[in-house]
């Protein structure tokens, strides 16, 4: 029994051993990047997922040292895929079958943009020129 262990060429031995490849929307959903495997094949179809720098489809195989980037709910996601799974797993350990090599937002987030008071009636000349310079729709 403890040369099959050793005999076994994967590197994490709390990984469950999966496939040499998979489908690219079931691997996406497998590691939990996307809430449904529906979600993964409709991002597929769009042109939002690539791997290895081609456009994927959902039926596109993954495996092992290949780098996915997909674009979900306005973030660019990088990661290069370490272990390949084929069901979907526990959060863990789905995070330990892929590098994340997403670059930190660089932007700050918005300033939150300012609120007339409910029933204040209607802005006066001055405040509609304020509100109108705020929107960058009218010059000065």
């Amino acid at each position: 029994m403890g040369e099959s262990s050793q005999a076994n060429s994967d590197p994490d031995p709390t990984l469950p051993s999966g496939p040499e490849s998979t489908r690219i929307d079931r691997w996406l959903w497998a590691v939990r990047l996307t809430k449904t495997r529906a979600e993964a094949a409709q991002a597929c179809r769009g042109g939002h997922v690539r791997l290895n720098d081609r456009t994927a489809k959902p039926a596109a195989p993954v495996r092992a040292g290949d780098t996915i980037r997909i674009r979900l709910h306005g973030r660019e996601h990088i990661v290069e895929v370490t272990h390949v799974l084929e069901k979907r797993v526990g959060a863990p350990i789905a995070r330990r079958c892929y590098v994340d090599h997403t670059p930190a937002p660089t932007s700050q987030p918005a300033a939150p943009l300012p609120k007339r008071e409910r029933g204040a009636g209607r802005p006066t000349k001055r405040e509609r020129r304020q509100m109108d310079r705020f929107r960058g729709s009218r010059p000065i």
